[in-house]
């Protein structure tokens, strides 16, 4: 579940930035004052943040049925974060009866718009047959925009893909290049299994994984392998 803090403009912007500024200090009803008419008025990112504080239970009593009714007018609104929560809503049984096709239908909506978290929980789907036909092939292609984006849990998952063989061609050199990306961004995870992939590797194949993260990194994730 994601807070996002960026307001529109004018007083509406200084109403959320008084909002944001007292939830950032723990003041969680005077940050629900401030942005409780915003949200009313139908601002998005208000709503997604009234969402988050019921989900929280921040400055209310936790309250999912709530929680999800504000997700879902921001979501309905086209507001990615908000469509990335309600999936989580939905995949979770938070609020709604748990629900992995209508999960996928709110990570797609979110995804589609480029937003990393959401492509990573598609990809899960896709790999774990949930909500959609298990497809290894699109759970690669949606962990693989969200890793070239430098989230750090589909680096991971891209990684295990290459070395299982699984959505793509078996190959442990691209296996070893995404777990070390994601190792030296802070993931044990991925150091872990670096570490795991090693022993069934060349020290030409880990000189040339080790070469390629490194190229990676500086390309900033984009167009990376060989």
């Amino acid at each position: 579940i994601v807070l996002i803090g960026l307001g529109g403009a004018g007083s509406a912007r200084a109403d959320f930035d008084a909002g944001y500024r007292a939830y950032q200090s723990g003041d969680y009803e005077t940050a629900l004052r401030e942005w409780k008419p915003l949200a009313e008025q139908g601002d998005a990112v208000a709503q997604n943040n009234f969402g988050f504080m019921y989900s929280e239970g921040l400055g209310v009593p936790q309250d999912y049925m709530e929680s999800w009714k504000w997700y879902r007018k921001a979501a309905e609104q086209g507001y990615a974060t908000a469509q990335y929560n309600l999936g989580i809503m939905y995949a979770e049984g938070q609020g709604v009866l748990q629900d992995d096709k209508e999960a996928v239908k709110w990570y797609r909506k979110a995804a589609e718009q480029g937003y990393a978290k959401a492509q990573t929980n598609l990809g899960i789907m896709y790999a774990e047959g949930q909500g959609v036909p298990q497809d290894y092939g699109m759970a690669v292609q949606w962990y693989r925009k969200s890793a070239e984006q430098g989230n750090v849990p589909s680096q991971v998952n891209l990684g295990a893909k290459y070395g299982d063989g699984t959505g793509v061609l078996q190959d442990n050199v691209l296996g070893h290049m995404w777990f070390n990306i994601a190792g030296a961004n802070g993931n044990k995870m991925g150091a872990d299994n670096r570490a795991k992939i090693e022993k069934a590797m060349t020290p030409a194949q880990i000189a040339e994984a080790q070469k390629l993260a490194r190229e990676c990194m500086a390309k900033k994730y984009k167009n990376c392998g060989r």
